[in-house]
């Protein structure tokens, strides 16, 4: 009676799911895409040669040539078939079948009872359809209870202990038998020994399933390792821990750091508990790593919230997974609800829409940042992943490509993580014409043409060419910024601006830009034109540090320009002095050095300084006044000053030897304030600096010196 009965569960289920799988392809397919019975007749045996071929490559050479959901979409082209032509299934059919045969240098280990693996759908309307058959066939009119458990993508492994003792593990095999690894699975930290339960709490014999991964951190390391030792890449993670559990030499496993999470049960001796909630926590009791990202949900509503939870926080997990599993969580509703030939009837795995894609990798192009960086970029054969198209992924480096040993022209794995920039996983290497070549930073910028530099241990190759277009905009700020030339009202907008209008083609054409100029660009007027042209004179007068500091030279901030501007009166003596005697400065060091070298070596920067130095910028001030003893002392002017013009005042304070700063800071020695003084007079009482009334001022100029 019990027999029949779950004969009848299983069909209805069947019948149910097998509707829910054609409306989901009809939705996908579109109506005929099947073909005639003769069509399909056709297609079905060349769809399973393929299937076997990718499971082949899968499950027993851990290196796939296509995605997950590539290969979901062939088995359920296949399953869509065998449903509608039923008469065209065969028993050596993939849909069959699960896994695959023991591979020869392995022992076989028959598992206690059928090591099946999962239904599976991305479609919400499939995962209604299995609560719907379930319900039917239980005669469940309300929620059914469910426990829902995340979907590992690693390897499954069936471990047997006997009186708390492993005494074999094996992995799924074709589901009947698997092959015998229990010595790798030992080296596994999470894999007790022994169990912790004694006398009633464990079965005299028990097996346990669980999964095998790699974490993300791991699987970087062994990649490290493995491109340092001129060893092949893995792909993912996945493969990196079936390819580790799989060694014929256990201490090879035992370096890979693999770990583990429980999930079921197969074979055992006694019940155990009511509920598989409860068969988590006993396992948890027993010493067996339970994941703990779970829920026990009340109806398929809260499974489906869980799911959708899942999927949007996944990336934050240090271990892949591509779905959730959702299991009645009633153990004695799984003996009622059954088996199919391939998978259990009480439980879904509910995937994630696909992360990656199969395509093709047609040209690199190398782009260069506003840093100077250049970056390649893999532009693709357009691929939808998740619903979007890309067309484009980041190469991030030439030791990234030369890593993964990536191709222009190979068939390249590509992954979208959340909102991530696409990236390549990796080239299917099986897939590759012989005739591909490596690829090859240039040697020249892509944007001016300049020589490109790396330094020794360093991935990135970058352009120091101070009109390079592509950095234009980032210099331009950085040399009108605070910690550079000061140029009050000057922000990246504007600078961005100039460079849109093609007003500027290095830092020094600031100082040639007039009212036309900068009335003609958006939201500025002639009031605020004439006060940027007002700073812009007024940043000429800027000290030496200043000006070293605002060219941009890598590793050289306001420390060390002002170290460089003690030694050197000026740019152009400044890029005469060689990267030896850089290097004796004080906190200099053989790589900033290098790098003022290259830096004033570059023809360009030769004619950007020239440049400057025509306009009296980067120049020596010029000796002292007789009995001055301003020299090192900062000022700054705020509001009209009545007596003398800006310019004048700062030109007199620059012979007596002192500076003049657009803005207070905390190197500041005098602020100057006429009449209507602005924010600066604040900053000045604010920091306590010392502030002078313009008779005070004039008074000082005129002792040529402090009081």
């Amino acid at each position: 009676m019990r027999l029949s009965h779950r004969s009848h569960t299983r069909r209805l289920f069947q019948a149910i799911t097998a509707l829910a799988m054609a409306w989901a392809h009809a939705m996908c397919a579109g109506p005929g895409e099947l073909g005639t019975k003769a069509e399909a007749g056709k297609r079905v045996e060349p769809l399973r040669e393929e299937i076997r071929y990718h499971n082949h490559r899968y499950h027993v050479l851990n290196d796939p040539e296509i995605t997950d959901a590539e290969y979901d979409a062939l088995m359920a082209e296949l399953r869509a078939i065998e449903e509608t032509y039923p008469e065209l299934r065969t028993p050596d059919s993939p849909t069959q079948r699960v896994g695959t045969p023991v591979q020869d240098g392995f022992r076989a280990v028959r598992h206690g009872a059928p090591m099946l693996g999962l239904d599976y759908t991305t479609d919400e309307a499939r995962i209604r359809a299995f609560d719907a058959a379930c319900k039917q066939a239980l005669g469940v009119a309300g929620n059914i209870e469910y426990v829902v458990e995340l979907k590992y993508d690693g390897l499954a492994v069936n471990l047997r202990y006997v009186r708390g003792k492993l005494v074999v593990g094996a992995t799924r095999g074709d589901g009947a038998q698997g092959e015998d690894v229990t010595a790798n699975l030992l080296t596994v930290a999470g894999i007790p020994g022994q169990l912790r339960g004694k006398g009633e709490t464990v079965p005299e014999t028990i097996e346990i399933r669980g999964e095998v991964y790699m974490s993300k951190a791991s699987f970087g390391e062994l990649n490290r390792t493995c491109a340092a030792e001129g060893k092949k890449l893995f792909a993912t993670p996945r493969n990196a821990a079936a390819g580790s559990l799989r060694q014929h030499d256990a201490s090879v496993t035992a370096k890979r750091k693999l770990d583990v999470f429980f999930y079921g049960i197969g074979a055992v001796d006694k019940p155990l508990c009511r509920t598989q909630w409860d068969l988590l926590k006993m396992f948890e009791i027993w010493g067996l790593p339970v994941h703990p990202t779970r829920n026990l949900c009340n109806g398929i509503d809260e499974a489906i919230r869980f799911h959708n939870e899942i999927a949007e926080t996944r990336d934050a997990l240090d271990l892949d997974i591509d779905g959730v599993v959702i299991k009645v969580n009633d153990l004695d509703a799984h003996g009622r609800l059954g088996l199919s030939r391939t998978s259990p009837l009480w439980a879904i795995a509910y995937k994630f829409p696909p992360q990656e894609a199969t395509t093709r990798l047609t040209t690199i192009d190398v782009q260069v940042g506003r840093t100077g960086v250049l970056t390649p970029v893999a532009i693709l054969e357009p691929v939808s992943i998740g619903g979007v198209t890309v067309a484009r992924a980041t190469l991030h480096n030439e030791h990234e490509i030369e890593r993964k040993d990536i191709r222009i022209g190979d068939m390249v794995v590509v992954r979208r993580a959340g909102d991530v920039i696409p990236e390549i996983v990796g080239p299917v290497s099986s897939c590759r014409s012989a005739d591909l070549q490596p690829f090859r930073m240039p040697d020249r910028c892509p944007a001016c043409g300049g020589a490109v530099t790396r330094e020794e241990g360093q991935a990135s190759v970058r352009c120091d060419a101070v009109d390079c277009p592509a950095q234009l905009q980032r210099r331009l700020s950085h040399f009108a910024s605070r910690h550079g030339m000061n140029v009050a009202g000057f922000g990246d907008g504007l600078a961005q601006q100039l460079v849109d209008a093609g007003a500027v083609t290095c830092v020094a054409d600031i100082y040639a830009l007039d009212m036309q100029d900068l009335v003609a660009l958006p939201g500025i007027g002639e009031k605020s034109a004439r006060k940027l042209l007002d700073a812009i004179l007024e940043s000429k007068s800027a000290p030496l540090e200043d000006v070293i500091c605002a060219l941009g030279i890598r590793g050289v901030g306001q420390a060390r320009a002002a170290v460089l501007a003690r030694s050197y009166p000026s740019l152009a003596h400044l890029g005469d002095a060689t990267e030896a005697d850089l290097a004796k400065l004080e906190g200099m060091g053989a790589e900033t050095a290098a790098n003022i070298a290259r830096f004033f070596r570059a023809p360009r920067t030769a004619a950007v300084v020239h440049k400057l130095g025509t306009l009296g910028i980067g120049k020596p001030a010029g000796p002292p006044a007789d009995g001055g003893d301003l020299a090192g002392k900062r000022f700054v002017f705020t509001g009209a000053l009545g007596a003398f013009t800006r310019a004048e005042a700062t030109a007199r304070v620059k012979q007596l030897g002192g500076t003049v700063a657009s803005s207070v800071s905390s190197r500041t020695d005098y602020v100057v304030a006429g009449a209507r003084p602005g924010s600066k007079l604040d900053d000045a009482r604010r920091r306590g600096v010392r502030v002078l009334t313009e008779a005070e001022f004039a008074k000082m100029l005129e002792a040529g010196k402090e009081e």
